[in-house]
């Protein structure tokens, strides 16, 4: 997330070179601070979904999971109050991400209690460690694979609709062949065992009765392996494309990478790309 506008002046230029700027001493130990506060928050409420843990140390893991989410709330409202354009920063995927993370503990107060554990969305803001400890290539490489799935789109897309219509008719040749009395009451019934079946899942909480039900489950089975190897070589077909055209858009003289495609100079030291 690029970082947002920093005021001229005054303590909202003081604030935002601590929060937003990660290569000053200050903006480091923040963040290694806010990185450390959100680990032991997480911690916090595994901890108490625990009912053994809950029933001993239930008042102070709430003592400090609100604390936390205290925290946390003045962190984001000073996120908010120290940039130039407050709603770039929420409207922002790392925006979204910290105004989440303290939600649903507010929310337990109005909705069921569980909701509270929903808390644990925080552990994306993790993400920024990336960019805290200068971990570039893990970023490059998460831009490799977005784009690999951006590619793959539509033959994923494609690829799961002819395996809801697989789907569809197994399940309706099951239903028809077992029938309800050995469980598959409806064809959405059936439709649900085709997809686990197919998938490898195999719950096991439905399965076929009859000799028939038996031999068209082996062949269902069966099928699934072969299919579920379909995606996964569409994505490496393109995971590996991209890494490709990487390589061929890769500066000889500097190796920066990440040009555009109709670049024809090195955007960091100038050197002709090669074609």
């Amino acid at each position: 997330m690029p970082i947002p506008l920093k005021p001229a002046s005054g303590w909202r230029h003081t604030c935002h070179t601590v929060i937003f700027e990660h290569d000053t001493p200050a903006g480091r130990a923040f963040d290694l601070c806010l990185l450390l506060a959100i680990v032991a928050s997480v911690l916090t409420v595994m901890l108490d979904s625990v009912a053994g843990i809950r029933a001993q140390w239930g008042d102070l893991l709430t003592t400090l999971e609100w604390g936390f989410t205290l925290l946390f709330t003045v962190e984001y409202l000073l996120r908010v109050a120290c940039v130039e354009r407050p709603w770039r920063y929420v409207l922002s995927p790392l925006g979204v991400i910290d105004l989440l993370s303290i939600l649903p503990t507010y929310l337990g107060l109005l909705l069921p209690q569980s909701i509270y554990y929903l808390s644990d969305i925080r552990v994306l803001r993790l993400l920024r460690v990336f960019r805290v400890l200068k971990l570039a290539g893990f970023l490059n490489a998460g831009s490799s694979i977005t784009q690999a799935l951006a590619a793959s789109r539509r033959k994923i897309t494609l690829f799961i609709y002819v395996m809801l219509m697989m789907a569809v008719v197994l399940g309706t040749l099951m239903y028809v062949i077992e029938g309800e009395a050995n469980g598959f009451t409806s064809i959405p019934r059936g439709i649900y065992w085709a997809i686990v079946t197919l998938t490898t899942l195999g719950y096991g909480d439905l399965t076929p009765k009859t000799g028939l039900g038996q031999a068209l489950a082996a062949v269902v089975t069966l099928m699934g392996y072969g299919i579920l190897a379909v995606p996964t070589g569409i994505v490496t077909a393109e995971f590996a494309r991209v890494r490709d055209d990487e390589a061929r858009r890769r500066c000889p003289a500097c190796n920066a990478a990440g040009h555009d495609g109709d670049a024809l100079f090195c955007r960091r030291c100038g050197q002709r790309l090669p074609d």
